[in-house]
């Protein structure tokens, strides 16, 4: 106000001023409560529940048809000549059956020579017996001197041992005559076949390959992160080069893993069949179903400098990072050895977008319904 003149003085523009700086402030207050008012909603996730459920094994691999036995068949004798071949390859034989046979023809003469032989010492040695017998008694009786009954008797022994000799060198030719004929000493099916008549036999020369009984199975090649979850007598299925689906099991596991290839073997056990060839390919899928283990799908299972872990949600669908231990894999499950219970959510889609103690919202995919 002016009191210059004695009547007050407004200056009305200086309010208008006041006034209008008030209503702005009173508009940007307002809009500030507005903006912390308005919040983002929640990222959006598929979840799936972890449970408990039998893990397929569902690895394949691949090897080649081998006899669960070979064996080799030689002849027992030198230097005789192959007199007949009776049997051929892919042949079935039964145990005891004679696949070749030698010929004896200079063996019958020394067998002539050896009876010959025995007959003389026999001879021989029943002489010495019966003078042996006739001195019986006369020890010390002035009839004959001491030297000469001990004398016969000395003879009769001899000559009685060599009855012996002679009687073994005709055993062991007649023995070498039963060895002409090559017999195979189990069943099964000639793999391969080497004798040829008027060849020379000798020993350690392998004439026959037989598979015992006729029992062939797969060698299958097993990688070395598989080996661990294979167990003698699991169920096999093997299929062959023209599509024929058998099943087999598993009869032996290899006790050694290849430095340079990093595998290992298992020995599949096939049932008897003609079409089952040794050298033939043949490729086998593990079908083991196991025990019910704790299980999630796959996708809900992430990996970084610490290892694997997952995102579970709780009661209130809020997000907790968990680390967990892996172990077999299958139809895109994985089995959960340690971290995550049967019945926790788990995260499957979305999860890169959140952080631990991140509330979320759930929404339904294929990934929450597999």
């Amino acid at each position: 106000m002016n009191f210059a003149q004695g009547k007050p003085v407004t200056h009305k523009p200086l309010l208008a001023f006041t006034a209008a700086a008030l209503a702005a402030l009173q508009m940007l207050a307002a809009c500030g409560d507005a903006e912390k008012k308005v919040t983002p909603p929640p990222p959006t996730v598929t979840v799936a529940q972890v449970q408990e459920k039998s893990l397929d094994g569902g690895f394949t691999a691949s090897g080649r048809l081998i006899p669960r036995e070979e064996v080799a068949i030689a002849p027992e004798l030198s230097g005789f000549r192959i007199a007949r071949v009776l049997v051929e390859e892919d042949a079935d034989v039964r145990a005891g059956q004679v696949l070749a046979v030698l010929d004896d023809a200079l063996l019958e003469s020394q067998i002539a020579q050896a009876r010959a032989t025995l007959a003389q010492q026999q001879a021989q040695a029943d002489q010495a017996k019966a003078e042996a017998r006739r001195v019986v008694g006369l020890d010390n009786s002035g009839v004959l001197s001491q030297e000469a009954i001990e004398q016969r008797r000395n003879a009769n022994r001899t000559a009685a041992a060599g009855v012996e000799v002679a009687r073994a060198q005709l055993n062991d030719l007649l023995t070498r005559q039963k060895r002409m004929a090559v017999r195979t000493p189990v069943a099964g099916r000639v793999l391969q076949r080497s004798a040829r008549p008027g060849d020379a036999s000798s020993t350690g020369q392998v004439m026959f390959t037989i598979a015992r009984d006729n029992l062939i199975e797969l060698d299958a090649e097993i990688p070395e992160a598989s080996m661990g979850t294979l167990s003698i007598n699991d169920p096999v299925t093997v299929t062959l080069a023209d599509g024929t689906t058998l099943n087999g099991r598993v009869r032996l596991l290899g006790a050694r893993v290849d430095d340079q290839t990093g595998l290992s073997r298992a020995r599949i056990a096939l049932p008897v069949r003609d079409d089952l060839r040794a050298g033939g390919f043949a490729q086998a899928r593990f079908v083991k179903a196991s025990a019910p283990v704790t299980t999630v799908p796959e996708a809900a299972i992430h990996y970084d400098a610490d290892g694997a872990y997952m995102l579970l949600l709780d009661k209130d669908d809020r997000v907790k990072r968990v680390n967990v231990r892996t172990g077999r894999r299958a139809a895109g499950f994985a089995e959960i050895l340690a971290g995550a219970k049967p019945g926790a959510r788990a995260v499957l889609s979305g999860g890169a977008f959140v952080l631990e103690g991140d509330k979320v919202r759930i929404v339904q995919g294929k990934a929450a319904t597999r």
